[in-house]
């Protein structure tokens, strides 16, 4: 692309025209004549021009497989029956395998090996909880992957000490037993995060080996993945970035090294001691750290740790799904960020609602209260675990409404504006100001078909219309 000037934008409330080029916007103003012939000219019709979208919180090689994958949702499989027909339907990969993903117990109860093998036994079969935390392997699947001499803490065993099939939290040691193979494509994944207006990403996975590092790596290079890349999970020992620092020249994408992804898992919570030196480990290699924190024990558990090891300005909480209000000013004092995903509430907000005593309700998924009290919040999807859509967020964001119709927190509502924000804020600050489109900001751009008035009131994936990324053309 040789340029492109973009006409009749609504940009930061004014009607402009916009000029970009060398992957920058290079000019703003009114009846912008274009450079020469060779630079393209978009008619804007009034639609509103606002910085890409970033998803906070996102795990991209589990999402792209999750696209691959046999889907087990509750919402479109909501019985046993169906569930055995989807296994039933399901192509096996190159290497045999089945892969199911975000199954839940209300469909078929907790499934072991056994009652897999019910549904299908023909192929292994391994199929994913929609939490991430745990897989169920078919008998086939537990034979290939030897399971019964398996020596992982997350193998769950009867009471004989015989395998049931699932794994708690083993996906590195189920991984490396599983057959060889590629890492799944990005490039579907990337297109479909372009269609939202989705520009940066960061992966939330944990303590990332050097070869993901290296495929998250070479996808960017190659263009396969377009957006700009935050890294989590990146080692402690190193940086995937130049010095660990922001790469921001024009059409260069490398992933860059953000907090360190501590898990607490609520399986099992690490000592105190050890969780208070894991932070200082982070802090002393120059890393903030982004605690992942489901329950009020991990949370509470965190900032104990946090008070002792000093905080350091970057720390954050990833999910934060449950806040008593009593910690709020404790989470402001020590200066976190929190990154939550209200789309949570839409998606299996009535399982949370069963599950959590009502005196609760109020601290699932705070928003409005974290801001009020001066807490930096950022939204995200933490997919696949929850809806990729960023749309579909903020309209969570803003409605808090379940698939019954009940209203979870209503006081933590957010405007559409303040959950539109949650996504325009700063990758590597998220929580912050949001981005403004300006002369020399780096042209990762959305362009919507309506103004912003129009595009809040609707909060819809519908209305993007172009995306950009160092200005060229993503989708």
């Amino acid at each position: 692309m040789n340029g492109l000037l973009i006409r009749g934008a609504e940009v930061n409330g004014e009607l402009l025209d916009v000029r970009i080029g060398h992957g920058r916007v290079v000019e703003l103003g009114w009846s912008l004549p274009r450079a020469d012939r060779a630079e393209e000219l978009v008619e804007a019709h009034g639609g509103t021009l606002l910085p890409g979208l970033t998803d906070h919180h996102i795990h991209l090689f589990a999402t792209a497989a999750d696209l691959a994958s046999a889907s087990c949702d509750p919402a479109t499989t909501p019985d046993r029956a169906g569930l055995a027909q989807v296994l039933r339907r399901a192509r096996p990969d190159g290497h045999g395998w089945i892969r199911g993903v975000r199954y839940h117990e209300s469909t078929a109860g907790d499934l072991d090996a056994a009652g897999l093998d019910e549904l299908r036994d023909d192929v292994p079969v391994r199929l994913q909880h929609r939490s991430g935390a745990l897989w169920v392997l078919n008998s086939r699947a537990a034979e290939a992957v030897g399971l019964s001499g398996g020596d992982h803490p997350g193998i769950e065993r009867d009471a004989g000490g015989h395998p049931t099939g699932r794994l708690w939290r083993a996906d590195d040691w189920l991984r490396a037993r599983l057959p060889r193979g590629e890492p799944p494509s990005l490039a579907g994944l990337s297109l479909l995060l372009a269609g939202y207006g989705i520009t940066a990403v960061t992966d939330a996975s944990p303590e990332l080996d050097n070869g993901t590092v290296k495929a998250i790596s070479a996808a960017t290079a190659s263009g396969e993945l377009r957006q700009r890349v935050l890294l989590l999970g990146a080692p402690l020992n190193g940086s995937p970035g130049p010095g660990g620092t922001p790469d921001s020249g024009p059409g260069r994408n490398r992933p860059e090294a953000v907090p360190w992804k501590i898990v607490l898992a609520d399986s099992g919570l690490p000592a105190l001691d050890d969780l208070t030196e894991a932070v200082a480990a982070a802090h002393r290699a120059g890393r903030p750290v982004a605690a992942h924190c489901v329950t009020r024990e991990s949370l509470l558990l965190f900032l104990i740790a946090l008070k002792e090891a000093g905080s350091l300005p970057g720390d954050r909480l990833e999910h934060a799904s449950l806040v008593p209000a009593d910690v709020i000013p404790g989470i402001r004092r020590l200066g976190l960020r929190v990154v939550t995903q209200p789309g949570f509430l839409a998606d299996r907000g009535d399982d949370f609602l069963r599950g959590t005593p009502a005196a609760e309700h109020d601290e699932l998924y705070r928003c409005a209260s974290l801001r009020a009290a001066g807490v930096p919040l950022g939204l995200s999807s933490d997919a696949p675990y929850g809806p990729v859509d960023p749309w579909a967020v903020m309209r969570a964001a803003v409605r808090r409404r379940t698939r019954s119709g009940a209203v979870v927190g209503p006081g933590e509502r957010l405007t559409a504006a303040q959950a539109l924000d949650g996504y325009l804020s700063p990758g590597q600050r998220p929580g912050d100001a949001p981005r403004r489109v300006h002369v020399r900001a780096r042209a990762d751009l959305v362009l919507l078909h309506t103004p912003l008035g129009a595009a809040l009131d609707r909060l819809d994936a519908g209305i993007v219309r172009l995306t950009l990324v160092g200005g060229h053309r993503v989708a």
